[in-house]
């Protein structure tokens, strides 16, 4: 279950950094570049939308992943920086925290976990 609640908030998470690049890339266009609208009422209605989902994501995978109320508020808190989402994400991945807390026994990614099997190899 925790390896399934990891890949929603992962794809969540990098779908969020690449909205909020898309938006600056069309700010850009529209205000430094000066090329109209440069797509920016699209990309920020998409950014919106997707902001809202990992929030979303992010609320309802905290209890599957067994993260501590601290994890959460940096997730919510990663939201606001661009590309911080995916910053967050990767640190969670390093950290183990997109395992769960039944990592061993029922999967899980648990990359970079050091069990008794691997520490002995």
């Amino acid at each position: 279950m925790s390896s399934k609640a990891a890949l929603v908030f992962r794809v969540a998470a990098v779908a969020e950094a690449l909205s909020w690049a898309g938006l600056l890339v069309g700010m850009f266009l529209k205000y430094a570049v000066k090329l109209g609208e440069g797509g920016v009422p699209v990309l920020g209605m998409v950014h919106g939308v997707v902001f809202v989902l990992y929030v979303l994501v992010s609320l309802s995978v905290a209890k599957p992943l067994g993260w501590r109320p601290k994890t959460l508020i940096l997730a919510l808190l990663s939201s606001i920086p661009p590309l911080f989402t995916w910053l967050f994400e990767a640190w969670a991945l390093r950290n183990g925290k997109l395992d769960g807390p039944q990592r061993l026994s029922h999967g899980g990614v648990g990359l970079f976990v050091k069990t008794p099997e691997t520490a002995a190899a």
